[in-house]
């Protein structure tokens, strides 16, 4: 397989991760996605949940159909929205926080090293990088 074609494989994996999180975030997995927002959030954690998950399924539509010419764009702005979303995570860590089965703090603290790998993702996936 070429370059381009991994990079468009991995482009269309995930914005389909995206699509079934932000699914998740307005249906199955709701309450669980409320641990991860911050009590400092000036919004309701349910309505922050589903705003976010509204933003998960654009961008994951965005990453799998948008044309080559707006996927840099795309990307930056997945990228953008996964190191918006960090804090989150630190906060289920930091508050003890258990959901998606991070039910002890180690792997809620490994958690923490995943976000950068997906923000290295969709820039690399959409010829950012």
């Amino acid at each position: 397989m070429n370059e381009k074609n991994a990079k468009t494989v991995a482009r269309i994996i995930l914005g389909g991760s995206l699509l079934f999180a932000g699914i998740s975030h307005l249906t199955v997995a709701r309450k669980a996605f409320r641990a991860q927002v911050p009590d400092w959030v000036p919004l309701k954690k349910d309505d922050t949940v589903v705003y976010s998950g509204i933003a998960e399924i654009a961008l994951g539509s965005s990453l799998v159909f948008t044309d080559e010419r707006r996927q840099k764009a795309v990307g930056k702005i997945a990228a953008t929205f996964f190191g918006a979303v960090f804090p989150g995570n630190i906060s289920q860590y930091v508050n003890n926080r258990s959901a998606f089965g991070l039910d002890t703090n180690q792997k809620r603290f490994t958690r923490l090293f995943f976000q950068p790998v997906l923000i290295y993702w969709a820039l690399k996936s959409t010829n950012n990088l």
